[in-house]
């Protein structure tokens, strides 16, 4: 029978390994059954962890964050972790728990059901090159500066480039058949990018974008979501029509450029939002000018774009369709996206960080939960 010392110290070990998170779930390791034991004696600890697969890459953060979380314990003074693998029925339970449910229901949609808080925002555009991706990584890594939960799916399965402008260099984590996302700048990302190999093109049909989307929805644990971007491809194809299915309740973020060209092509963007009933939630103008040394402005691609398919979309689909924000031209985006740092991150400062800010700012809200709330609607029974 243990001591009343050694049981209060036991129980010190079991409360400073509840602080610790997996790296990639972010929930504690003790929830996950991952801690399978410990011994502990003359103040040294030995603590038996069962990692989710062989070879895990942040094998070396949890030897970090459990060593550091027990030697602050008065009276420990060595710490050693013996790393074993879970079985495969351990998997299956630890994705029950995930899933809140049994091990074999089948995947849902998370964000797709009534009682879901989490804001989606589809980013989309009526061509490429307006800098879609840009706007989706920076409002994500922004939003996160905010204290909201984030994560990103690079939907544009040809023209994948979210990883790089965000920095993330990890693979996802399989645990039986749940995806664990890598995370960058706090920001949770899947891209069809981290399944292939090295740079090579993505030559699939319809049917295949469906399933892939779905899987980026349905697979991947992305935990309790405040906000969810998606990179949509330019224009209105497959995988915009497969959106709606899937997320009918995503709202539609345009990006446009101020050339009259562009704003064209961006209001058949937005004008999809009538065919699936999606809500509109706003524009954004990006590289609408730049800014000389003498603090003038030179419109490089002309002026008054994204106001005219703000109006244009507002009259469409008759609601208000605001244009959330102009984006100066500023080689630092450039810069900071292909050195894998958000300008929001790396240089806060810059007038497009503060533009790019303030559109985070007027997306940063989190719907409430339906469940429980009367509606106040009335139902008519039909009799048979």
């Amino acid at each position: 029978m243990a001591t009343p010392a050694a049981a209060t110290l036991e129980e010190a070990i079991q409360a400073a390994l509840a602080t610790v998170d997996d790296p990639e779930i972010r929930r504690p390791i003790t929830d996950l059954g991952m801690v399978k034991g410990f011994t502990v004696a003359d103040g040294r600890v030995r603590v038996e962890l069962l990692l989710t697969v062989a070879g895990c890459p942040l094998r070396d953060k949890l030897n970090t964050d459990i060593t550091a979380a027990l030697t602050r314990i008065p009276g420990i003074t060595t710490v050693e972790i013996d790393f074993g693998v879970m079985s495969a029925e351990q998997r299956q339970q630890l994705q029950a728990t995930l899933r809140g449910g049994s091990a074999a229901a089948e995947p849902v949609i998370p964000f797709a059901q009534p009682g879901s808080r989490t804001r989606v925002y589809a980013v989309a555009s009526g061509k490429g090159g307006v800098g879609k991706s840009s706007v989706t990584v920076n409002l994500a890594a922004a939003l996160v500066k905010r204290g909201l939960s984030v994560g990103v799916i690079d939907a544009d399965i040809y023209g994948h480039s979210v990883p790089r402008m965000l920095g993330v260099d990890g693979k996802p984590t399989r645990v039986e058949d749940m995806i664990m996302p890598p995370q960058s700048h706090g920001v949770k990302v899947i891209s069809i990018g981290m399944f292939t190999a090295g740079n090579a093109a993505v030559v699939w049909r319809g049917p295949m974008l469906h399933r892939a989307l779905q899987q980026f929805l349905a697979d991947v644990y992305w935990g309790d979501l405040d906000v969810l971007l998606l990179d949509l491809p330019p224009g209105t194809g497959d995988v915009a029509i497969s959106l709606a299915q899937l997320l009918p309740n995503a709202e539609i973020l345009v990006v446009t450029t101020p050339q009259a060209a562009a704003a064209e092509v961006a209001e058949r963007a937005g004008a999809i939002a009538l065919q699936t009933h999606q809500r509109l939630v706003g524009v954004v103008e990006n590289m609408s000018w730049l800014e000389l040394p003498d603090g003038s402005r030179m419109e490089v691609f002309g002026a008054g774009g994204g106001a005219t398919v703000a109006e244009s979309l507002t009259r469409t689909v008759g609601a208000s369709v605001p244009l959330l924000g102009q984006i100066p031209l500023d080689t630092r985006v450039r810069e900071a996206g292909d050195a894998g740092e958000p300008i929001v991150v790396a240089d806060p400062s810059a007038p497009a960080a503060q533009a790019l800010d303030a559109v985070a700012e007027r997306l940063a809200v989190r719907r409430e939960s339906l469940v429980g709330k009367p509606l106040g609607l009335m139902v008519n029974a039909r009799r048979g």
